[in-house]
């Protein structure tokens, strides 16, 4: 299985104030190490696409994005996809991304969105996915506003459907620490609850298969447990594997 893993990385710039005097700093920081390390271990081929490199490198056309399984969105506010530099510095026309990334699952393709502060609607409603093409084509219904729901205390998912290939297995769960607040569309299947909201959604757009994760793969909503789960590699492969191209 090859795909494209796109967004979970960030700057970080910081002011250092030691009394009257101040510096700044600054850091780069990938958030999907660990996930990207498992799928790979499990034979996975990843094209990974870090968010500062989609406004330059982005795929032009469906045909570069068929070579890819499933594509996965994580972390990632749709305004890096549609106000890439080219049109944003320089006024030229080009393809709508996520137009792409929708024709692509027409033709058949496998999208994952994975939950975040930049997924969905997101905080401040920044990520603003509900307002683009892919609301269409997730199987979920997203929130006008800030749809995040911290949980500092924890909570811990609950399998409702046990018979899937993805949860047969998924009797207890580890606990998370948020969620993006989402419903599910009725024609879909939701496998997975937190806290009474849909946290594993399935669904189908045309001849392609989606799924979304409500939830972080990583911290800081994916709690130290969830990332150190006995079947953190298998679920996700098992996501994979049950939304990819035939």
């Amino acid at each position: 299985m090859r795909i494209l893993f796109i967004g979970e990385s960030w700057h970080i710039h910081m002011i250092h104030s030691k009394g009257y005097d101040s510096f700044t700093s600054s850091k780069y920081e990938e958030g999907a190490n660990h996930l990207l390390s498992c799928l790979r271990s499990s034979g996975v081929e990843i094209d990974y696409m870090p968010a500062h490199v989609v406004q330059i490198n982005f795929p032009k056309t469906v045909q570069e994005l068929s070579v890819y399984d499933a594509i996965v969105i994580s972390d990632i506010g749709s305004n890096t996809f549609l106000l890439q530099n080219k049109t944003f510095y320089n006024m030229e026309i080009i393809p709508n991304a996520l137009e792409l990334i929708k024709e692509y699952v027409a033709q058949g393709g496998g999208l994952l969105m994975i939950g975040g502060y930049l997924s969905f609607t997101g905080i401040e409603a920044k990520a603003n996915y509900k307002n683009t093409v892919l609301a269409e084509v997730l199987p979920v219904e997203m929130l006008d506003c800030d749809d995040r729901v911290e949980l500092p205390q924890g909570c811990q998912p609950v399998t409702t459907d046990n018979k899937h290939n993805i949860t047969a297995q998924l009797t207890q769960w580890p606990p998370l620490l948020g969620y993006n607040k989402l419903i599910s569309k009725p024609e879909s299947t939701a496998l997975v609850e937190i806290n009474g909201d849909p946290l594993l959604v399935l669904g189908d757009y045309k001849n392609g298969r989606v799924a979304c994760f409500a939830s972080d793969c990583a911290p800081h909503w994916g709690s130290p447990q969830f990332m150190q789960w006995e079947h953190y590699t298998s679920f996700w492969c098992n996501i994979l594997n049950s939304i990819k191209k035939l």
